[in-house]
């Protein structure tokens, strides 16, 4: 009897234990997720945004890339890489020897230097061709070993080599000096793009072929773009998406319970910052550093995101946030409360016209952007000192005149390409930079550089400290907040809590049936 009644128990939990595991057909279906980042281009060698380079994490490999929450990359379409000597400028790889494209083609060093080529080459006015300012040459040497010489000591290039920026393409399939421009990927990433509508959807197909970092490939992805926050949390609530993210309304952000039990709520730091930019040229309104200074006179950070944001972001008061290496509080020092007499003070010595009148562009659709834009305004223009015209912009428009010098002041975040403090600076306040804000000052010029040297990255800390003092001094931006991530998804869906740690990588492959 105790025999029987044992099998009787084994057979119950054998039963419950087959129907809490997923079947097949579950572990086939296609998990849906959505987002309001949009997609500039397919070509890794035209887009340098953070909704772009999360498809490209997913659809290309890169020579290294990064482990959930870690900040030194590993290998990925690479075998091993590393410095050549002792002088930081020669960075050499060997590529695995198994990789092949979907037309069957086998990867060799050669569609490595011709990918990290043809990024500088096209030089796309929103491509990232910025982040190898210190690329001089590559080098084929054989069939699996490529070679970086770079032109100034550089520790942070392997961190840049993990970026969107070292995607690997198919040499055969993408043009050499222009973008290519059709809906087709042809990389090795650990999925395939089975379909794209632009602003609507991407199919993603597990790809068979994939060797690399990860063990295998994830579940079949539907990654579907809203153009608002609105959108998103809509399609969410009605069971239209099995992951939200970036971005749901504050509102809704506000009140999210990680303990709810009808859905899994992921909420963590984030290294994404948002800043105003401000047109530094000559001609511009705000060409005058003592304008800037008495914008940043101005600015109530707790305010912006106490009521637009809703406490879901932190004020930030410098160029680099908290959590990543050398962050200060630079803003903070130099301009510890608002005060409409120093902004007037400093715009008399200027000897300008009041009010100081000036454009404030900012990405329609693109988050709380059109209720930040008015916050911001409303402001300034409380001062009585400043008149702002603020308009919005199609998000690929909206790049391209911030690119083209076209506003005179823009709000835009910046997702963190890699760990490092690096990525906050040539790329924001360098000459040249990606945000296009005329800004240049040779002594900043040298402090990016001499950052560079050093790779035991703390190192580093003196010289940012450094550089935020000077960006707080000439005002070339006005840093407004920090996000935090959040990720939200259906009881059935786990992983998502790897999807996005700030290390730029995009993780679908990391979502599961439960």
């Amino acid at each position: 009897m105790r025999i029987l009644v044992t099998l009787l128990v084994l057979a119950v939990v054998g039963i419950g234990g087959w129907q809490l595991l997923p079947s097949q057909t579950d572990q086939n279906k296609t998990i849906t997720v959505g987002t309001t980042d949009a997609v500039t281009s397919l070509d890794p060698a035209g887009a340098y945004d953070a909704g772009s380079w999360a498809l490209f994490s997913n659809v290309f490999q890169t020579l290294l890339t990064f482990e959930p929450g870690g900040v030194e990359p590993v290998p990925d379409a690479a075998r091993s890489c590393g410095f050549e000597g002792t002088g930081l400028k020669t960075y050499q790889c060997k590529l695995r020897d198994d990789i092949t494209f979907p037309s069957g083609r086998k990867m060799t060093a050669e569609d490595v230097k011709y990918s990290f080529e043809r990024v500088k080459k096209i030089n796309a006015p929103v491509g990232p061709a910025s982040l190898f300012s210190t690329l001089g040459s590559v080098t084929a040497d054989n069939a699996t070993t490529v070679t970086f010489h770079l032109s100034s000591a550089d520790a942070t290039f392997p961190l840049k080599v993990a970026t969107g920026a070292g995607s690997i393409v198919d040499k055969d399939k993408y043009p050499a000096t222009a973008l290519r421009t059709d809906t087709g990927v042809d990389g090795t990433g650990p999925y395939t793009l089975a379909s794209y509508t632009k602003d609507k959807k991407a199919v993603l197909d597990p790809y068979g072929s994939y060797q690399g970092y990860l063990s295998g490939t994830g579940r079949p992805i539907e990654l579907r773009y809203y153009t608002d926050s609105a959108q998103l949390n809509s399609a969410y609530e009605d069971k239209q998406l099995d992951v939200a993210t970036r971005t749901l309304p504050p509102s809704v952000l506000s009140r999210l319970n990680p303990s709810d039990p009808n859905q899994r709520v992921n909420e963590s730091d984030s290294s994404e910052t948002h800043n105003l930019y401000l047109n530094t040229r000559a001609g511009s309104p705000l060409h005058d550093v003592r304008v800037r200074r008495a914008m940043a006179w101005l600015v109530n950070r707790e305010r912006l995101a106490a009521t637009v944001y809703e406490g879901t972001v932190e004020p930030l008061y410098s160029l680099i946030p908290t959590g990543i290496t050398g962050h200060t509080t630079s803003f903070f020092d130099d301009y510890p409360t608002q005060s409409t007499q120093k902004a007037r003070q400093l715009l008399t010595e200027a000897g300008v016209t009041l009010p100081v009148h000036f454009t404030f562009g900012y990405g329609k659709n693109r988050g709380a952007g059109e209720q930040e834009a008015a916050e911001l305004k409303k402001q300034l223009e409380a001062s009585g000192l400043f008149k702002v015209d603020v308009q919005g912009y199609e998000w690929t428009d909206f790049q391209k005149r911030w690119a083209a010098g076209k506003m005179d002041a823009w709000a835009v975040g910046w997702v963190a390409d890699y760990p490092d403090p690096d990525t906050f600076g040539s790329a924001l306040v360098g000459t040249g930079s990606t945000m296009s804000t005329g800004y240049s000052n040779k002594i900043v010029d040298h402090l990016i550089l001499d950052s560079q040297q050093y790779p035991d990255r703390a190192r580093a800390a003196n010289d940012f400290r450094d550089i935020q003092k000077d960006v707080a001094t000439d005002v070339p931006l006005i840093p407004l907040w920090q996000r935090k991530e959040y990720v939200v998804s259906t009881e059935d869906v786990g992983g998502s809590q790897y999807l996005d740690d700030g290390t730029g990588v995009f993780r679908l492959w990391r979502l599961q049936w439960i």
